[in-house]
C-alpha cells in the first residue's frame, strides 16, 4: 500500500488482534497526538479505494491521487488518552474498506479525518441516573470510551453494559471489562453469546441481549428496576436488536430523545 498519498496525515502506533477478523487499532496524528472528543463520538478513517480485481485499477480524483475510502467509527478509548485513538473493528467481507485496515502493519500510513462529532454521548443525561448499554459486537466500542473516562466521578448511579455476541472470542474486551466488575460495585457487565457451540466452556450468558432486559429478570441480574424515571437506555450496533429493543422499552414508558423530546431516556446509534 502505498505510504505518500497527500491526505495521509496518521499513523497506526499498535494494533492488537483478537483473532484474524477482530482487532484493536490504535492511530495517533503524524505528530503523536490525538484529538480532543466526548466520549461517544466516532472519527473517520481513510485509505486508498482497492484495486479493481478485474480492471486493476484503482479510482483516482482529479490531482491524479488515489481517492480515500472514508468510514465513520466509534472512538473506544477513554477522553483521557492524549497520544491515539482506539477503534474496535471487525473485517467485513468484501468490505470497501475493513479488508485495507486488516492489512495494515504498525507505523503506516492512513487518513484521520481531523474533525469528531456524533451526538450519542451523555451530555443529555442528568448525573446520578442508572445507566443501561446495551451493544453488539463493535458496538461496545462508545460504552467502552464512555465508561473509562468518568468512572469514579460519580457520573452514573449503576452502570450496566450488555455485550452481544456470536461467540466468545468475539468479546475483545472480556477480561478489562470482567475485571472492572470485580472491582467496581456500581458497573454490572453482561457478556451474552448467540452462537457459541455447547461444551465449549463458556460459563456466561447465552441468547440475544434482548433476554437479559426483560422486567423480571432484568432487576434479578443486576438488583434494580429498569425504569424510565430512574435510566438511561443507551443502543448501539445491529439495527434489528435496536429496532426490537426500542419497541419493547415504548411500550414500558421509555421515550426516545430527539430535538422534540430533548429529556427522553432512550438512545441510539445503528451502526449501518
Amino acid at each position: 500500500m502505498a505510504d505518500d498519498h497527500p491526505q495521509f496525515n496518521a499513523r497506526l502506533t499498535e494494533r492488537i488482534d483478537i483473532h484474524p477478523q477482530l482487532g484493536r487499532f490504535r492511530v495517533a496524528f503524524d505528530d503523536g497526538t490525538a484529538p480532543d472528543f466526548t466520549p461517544g463520538q466516532f472519527a473517520t478513517l481513510g485509505l486508498p479505494h482497492r484495486r479493481d480485481p478485474e480492471t486493476g485499477q484503482t479510482p483516482h480524483d482529479r490531482q491524479g491521487n488515489p481517492k480515500l475510502v472514508r468510514r465513520a467509527y466509534s472512538i473506544a478509548s477513554p477522553a483521557t488518552t492524549r497520544d491515539h485513538l482506539e477503534f474496535y473493528i471487525v473485517e467485513v467481507d468484501n468490505g470497501r474498506l475493513t479488508p485495507s485496515i486488516f492489512h495494515l502493519h504498525e507505523g503506516d500510513h492512513l487518513h484521520l479525518g481531523p474533525k469528531i462529532a456524533g451526538h450519542f454521548t451523555l451530555d443529555p443525561v442528568p448525573p446520578g441516573q442508572n445507566l443501561v448499554m446495551v451493544g453488539t459486537g463493535t458496538g461496545l466500542a462508545p460504552f467502552l470510551s464512555m465508561y473509562e473516562t468518568y468512572r469514579g466521578n460519580n457520573r452514573w448511579g449503576n452502570f450496566v453494559l450488555m455485550d452481544g455476541c456470536r461467540v466468545a472470542q468475539d468479546l475483545g474486551y472480556l477480561d478489562r471489562l470482567r475485571g472492572y466488575a470485580e472491582d467496581d460495585p456500581h458497573f454490572f457487565y453482561a457478556p451474552t453469546v448467540t452462537r457459541e457451540p455447547d461444551g465449549s466452556g463458556w460459563d456466561g450468558h447465552r441468547g440475544r441481549v434482548n433476554a437479559l432486559m426483560e422486567a423480571d429478570r432484568f432487576e434479578a441480574e443486576f438488583g434494580f428496576p429498569l425504569d424510565p424515571a430512574t435510566c438511561h437506555v443507551f443502543l448501539c450496533g445491529n439495527p434489528a436488536m435496536i429496532d426490537q429493543v426500542e419497541a419493547d422499552l415504548l411500550e414500558r414508558g421509555f421515550v426516545v430523545e430527539t430535538k422534540e423530546t430533548p429529556d427522553g431516556s432512550l438512545h441510539f446509534e445503528r451502526y449501518w
